[in-house]
């Protein structure tokens, strides 16, 4: 059918151009089945080339545009790996000091922690000491009342001292009266009692009494003694008198003055003193110190009856031995005296009552905290 419409349409012969292919006539033999056209081998290969160079520069091109582009994905890349390095160095870095600073602060808490629990320790062991001397605080006031009522007592016993045993019985009433409780009114009444019966007690200074004879025992080893004693020495004439005499009567009269020395005539009402040897004088002495040492002692015991007869030996002693009419002897003498007068054998009352008394008090007030 194709071959019928070439034939039909097909131009003149004489206006083919002479490039243009010959038109097959019908006249032509026909071409065998499978065999090509020899014209359009050439262009084929022609197309074939173009297309193969297209596809080539298509490749190439999108060759070189992938490798431009992975180039760039690699410097993106590696520049994003090198931040991220040095953002994981840094982020390492500061994990590092916030671990070191973790440390730190757990170090610094469990100080706070530890200090935290020694204040709550010390402030419970304040609270529990504030509440047992709050609690104790008349119980500690009592047992102070009872050693001052223990000090009173043993004054009166051992040194017989009144004045120091009302001292401490004062302060004693004292403190009890600072104390303002009730139930204390019958304690004060027993220690005010005591404290009467104390103030009727004739004062006697003990002390006083044994300062005085260690001053007596020191001035005995100064006495005189009788045997040592001589008649005074007669009254020396007038020179007045001898003024007007002459010289001779006046050689007269000295020499009837020294003949009147040769001889003393002395009326006694005592025997003869006893003659002593140096030896028996200095023991003399020493007796009579260690006599007024023995009262002395006597005295500071309450040993009155010791005292009194150690008074009168060191008396009668001192009338035997030494110079009656010396001063210092009279003056010895007359202390003696007076210490062996007013030395009176007062029996000195007792404080019993109100140690009682505090005792008892103080252990109600044990059991009641109980």
């Amino acid at each position: 059918m194709n071959e019928e419409i070439r034939s039909t349409d097909s131009p003149d012969p004489a206006r083919v151009s002479p490039g243009a292919a010959p038109v097959k006539s019908p006249s032509d033999p026909p071409q065998e089945p499978g065999r090509k056209d020899p014209a359009s081998e050439p262009r084929q290969m022609a197309a074939l080339v173009v297309l193969a160079l297209v596809f080539f520069t298509a490749m190439a091109w999108q060759w070189y545009d992938t490798r431009s582009h992975v180039a760039d994905l690699r410097l993106e890349l590696g520049r994003r790996l090198a931040q991220a390095d040095a953002s994981g160095k840094m982020s390492h870095e500061l994990a590092s000091e916030a671990a070191a600073g973790g440390h730190r602060l757990a170090g610094r808490l469990d100080q706070l922690e530890a200090r935290v629990a020694e204040s709550q320790s010390q402030q419970l062991a304040l609270e529990a000491l504030y509440q047992e001397l709050t609690r104790n605080r008349d119980e500690v006031a009592l047992e102070e009342i009872e050693q001052l009522l223990l000090i009173a007592d043993r004054q009166l016993q051992l040194a017989g001292n009144v004045k120091a045993a009302l001292i401490a019985m004062q302060e004693a009433d004292t403190r009890l009266q600072r104390l303002d409780r009730p139930q204390l009114s019958s304690l004060r009444g027993v220690l005010a009692q005591d404290m009467d019966a104390l103030k009727a007690v004739p004062h006697t200074d003990s002390t006083e009494i044994s300062l005085h004879l260690a001053r007596l025992a020191a001035a005995a080893m100064e006495l005189p003694l009788a045997m040592d004693s001589r008649p005074p020495a007669p009254a020396a004439p007038s020179t007045e008198a001898h003024a007007a005499e002459s010289t001779w009567l006046g050689f007269l009269h000295e020499i009837w003055k020294n003949i009147r020395q040769l001889v003393h005539i002395q009326r006694t009402d005592q025997p003869d003193a006893i003659l002593l040897s140096p030896s028996e004088a200095y023991f003399l002495r020493e007796n009579l110190k260690l006599r007024l040492l023995s009262a002395r002692l006597a005295m500071l015991a309450r040993d009155m009856a010791s005292f009194r007869i150690d008074i009168d030996d060191a008396i009668d002693m001192i009338r035997r031995y030494y110079d009656s009419e010396a001063q210092g002897v009279i003056v010895m003498l007359d202390a003696l005296n007076r210490l062996r007068d007013n030395s009176s054998d007062v029996e000195l009352p007792r404080i019993s009552a109100s140690l009682d008394a505090i005792r008892s008090h103080r252990l109600a007030q044990e059991r009641k905290n109980r």
